[in-house]
């Protein structure tokens, strides 16, 4: 999968809020599936629905020990994103400085004429 199919995953992940609490709850470290679905009025089938878009994208781990399935939080794709989003802040920071001063310039002629 090239790097933007990459980015697109992961950022399709990221767009649902119940996939953005699952993954602040995972912050604090690892968690069983039935801990993760507690806080959500959905259905169990739903929950893992939402976990597997996650695994897909690459921002959870699941593992499975006896009875106990456990998610645990990869940063690695977000990390990605952080860095495609400050290359095109960088960029973007830099069109609004050019344009900025062209309309600084626009303003000082109108007003010298």
């Amino acid at each position: 999968m090239a790097a933007s199919d990459e980015l697109s995953v992961v950022f399709a992940a990221l767009a649902d809020p119940t996939r953005r609490a699952i993954l602040s709850r995972l912050r604090q470290g690892p968690t069983t599936v039935g801990e993760l679905a507690e806080p959500f009025s959905m259905s169990r089938p739903a929950i893992s629905q939402h976990l597997r878009v996650l695994q897909n994208a690459g921002l959870i781990e699941r593992t499975t020990s006896a009875q106990w399935r456990t998610c645990t939080l990869r940063t690695e794709p977000l990390d990605d994103v952080s860095a495609w989003i400050d290359h095109h802040r960088g960029l973007w920071n830099e069109r609004f400085d050019l344009l900025d001063e062209r309309l600084r310039e626009l303003k000082e002629r109108s007003s010298d004429g």
